[in-house]
Order: structure tokens, then sequence, then C-alpha cells
């Protein structure tokens, strides 16, 4: 199939490293491994911050501008066989598609699309209003947790929903190297207000409760909240903590097969692609039992999932595994069986195959 995909809140294209644009770019990558030819039908970002009505005014006017310039193109080239968006959420709406699909019956397909009620107020109700009626068009959502399952089906019932797991392309893990030091800890985010700097803050706390043994800790991430980051942490000696900044993408792997324990509370994580790649790398995880983190995370058997909020059972996590090495070496094997059997992206290719010729065939 010819599918025009399109992700609202970042493209895969844009310019800044993130687990939404990653798995943008793991979509189209299983699109065409299955086959099918992707289109980037737009690179325009819907993206609103705050609540204000004069942004969403200007931006459902780029929309406007988009959805012709698109209705000419496809007016003169064809139009696709299918129009897959990527993410849409009330801060982020799919203004283009729904409307071109259903001007020239083009099936609509969502993959993340999420509802939350807590949200319906004010312009975020109006915003989230749109993600609803896409998400009612949509011959499929795709979700990737059970948590946005459940919050579209409550909210809106009788919708097309199908699971799809959280993946990641597994190629460049597949040779393991010498393990690196048991006792390095990695942690790889984003340093952004928000949930990011709360999951540093944790961290931060749980280190510090363990400040005894010999560990080290490799932080891989940049971002605005940089300097409030490094001041969590200003109490550790300097050689405890190896501050990497923002580096390529390719290069993330070299970093987490170097470490022994994949430690970050996930405040806010809808699921957390970084927990996949450290996985994949054979690192069992330390996270929160928190948000999607357990669609990603086996608790007791890859890693440990500990109670939110609880800087001392995820300190005694961190603990544990720094002690047991048998435990730990276990852990390490299901975290890399598990990610490359199950997490692959031909595991989702394939997937992803069977769903959607049952799609333009309807």
């Amino acid at each position: 199939m010819r599918i025009a995909f399109y992700a609202p809140l970042k493209s895969p294209n844009h310019s800044v490293a993130s687990g939404d644009r990653q798995m943008a770019r793991m979509l189209v990558k299983a699109l065409e491994h299955g086959g099918h030819s992707v289109e980037l039908a737009s690179e325009l970002r819907f993206y609103l911050r705050e609540p204000e009505p004069q942004s969403f005014d200007a931006l459902k006017i780029e929309a406007r501008e988009e959805a012709a310039r698109l209705t000419r193109l496809w007016e003169r080239d064809g139009k696709p066989d299918l129009w897959f968006c990527y993410h849409p959420y009330y801060k982020a709406p799919d203004l283009i598609g729904p409307e071109l699909a259903s001007t020239f019956a083009v099936p609509y397909v969502t993959a993340e699309a999420s509802y939350s009620r807590r949200r319906n107020a004010g312009l975020w109700a109006d915003t989230q209003a749109l993600v609803v009626q896409a998400v009612e068009q949509a011959a499929l959502n795709i979700c990737f947790t059970q948590r946005d399952r459940q919050g579209l089906a409550d909210a809106i019932p009788q919708v097309a929903l199908h699971m799809l797991s959280p993946f990641i392309d597994t190629s460049v893990f597949h040779e393991m190297p010498a393990r690196g030091c048991p006792t390095r800890l990695v942690a790889v985010a984003m340093m952004r207000p928000g949930d990011k700097v709360e999951s540093y803050r944790m961290l931060a706390q749980a280190l510090g409760q363990i400040g005894h043994l010999p560990w080290t800790m490799s932080v891989v991430g940049d971002g605005p909240a940089r300097d409030d980051v490094k001041a969590l942490f200003a109490g550790f000696a300097a050689e405890r903590i190896e501050w990497l900044g923002a580096i390529d993408p390719a290069a993330v792997p070299d970093v987490l097969y170097g470490g022994g324990i994949y430690v970050w509370p996930g405040y806010g994580e809808a699921y957390g692609v970084a927990y996949l790649e450290a996985q994949a790398a054979g690192l069992p995880v330390v996270a929160q039992d928190i948000a999607g983190v357990p669609e990603v995370v086996r608790d007791g058997q890859t890693g440990f999932l500990t109670p939110p909020h609880d800087v001392a059972a995820f300190a005694s996590a961190i603990e544990r595994l720094l002690a047991r090495k048998d435990e730990r070496t276990i852990m390490a094997e299901e975290a890399r069986r598990f990610i490359l059997e199950e997490r692959s992206l031909d595991v989702a290719a394939a997937h992803l195959a069977e769903l959607l010729p049952k799609i333009s065939a309807s």
C-alpha cells in the first residue's frame, strides 16, 4: 500500500531527539519492512504547549493551508491508500488527516492515540474533542499500552482498537560485546522541567541512600533543565557521575554496553523507548511501577518495578542488583531475550502486515 504518514506532535525528521521521534521512525521502518510505500504527508507540527486560543487559531490556519496543499497534490498525483497518524492527543490533534481521508475516501488509522478525562476543561476540551472525532472515524486505532487502550475504550465505546507492543530496531544490539562494568549505572533521558526533572530528583535521592556502595553512573541527555539536574547530584563526588550530554543516537548502544544496570524512575513515561534499548543491551532495569513502564519492563524477570514515589524501595532495588551477581546475570539474559525475540522491528512489522490489508479491503 501507499501510506501517508503524519505525526502532528513531532515529525520523524524533527531535529530534536526524543522517544516520540524515535517511535515515529520505527513505525515508518516497520511499515516499509512490511512492503508498504511510506511517504511523509506533512512536516507541520501541530503542538499546543499551553491552552492559548490565539495559538490554536494560528495553527488551525496552518492546518487548513496544509490540507489544501495535499488536496491539490492528491488530485494531481493520486490519493494514498491509507492515512496513518502517529500519537494524536489533546496537545497535538490531527487537523489534517480526518477531513482529507473523508473527502478522498481513504482509510484512516491512528497509533498511540490517547484520551485523558482530566483534560476536559477549557481549550483542552476542544482539542481533545478533535482527537475523539479522529478515533471514532479511524478504521483502526493501534494502542501501545493497556493504559491508552482502556482510556479510549472507556471514553469512546465501540471504536476499533488493537494492541501493538512498543518495539525497537534491535539490529544494532544483536552482537553482544564483552560485558561492561557491573557496578556502572546508566540513565538516558532528556533534561526538561516536569516529569524528567522529578525522575532525576528521585534518582539522586535514591543514590544518596546507597552512597556507601561502589557504584558509578553514566548519564546521557541534555536540555533546558541541565543546570537544575546537575544541582540535584551536587553532593556526589565528581568522579562518580559521567555527564555525557546529548550524543548521537547511534552511540547510545555503546554506552549501554558499558554499564551493568539501567536506572530511571520513569515519571510520566508513556512507556519509554530507552528501557527497551537498555534491555536489548543486556541491562536489567530499575524503574517505578508507574504510567506505561510496566508495558516494557517485566517486574522480577527483566528488572524491578518499585512502588510509585517510594525512594527507599527504588534504592533497595538498585542495591540488590549491585550485590547479587547471579540474579543480575539472569535478569540481563532474560532482558535481552525479551526484547530481541518479542519487541523487535521484525515482530512489529509482521503484526502490522496482518492488520493493514484487512483495513484496505474493508
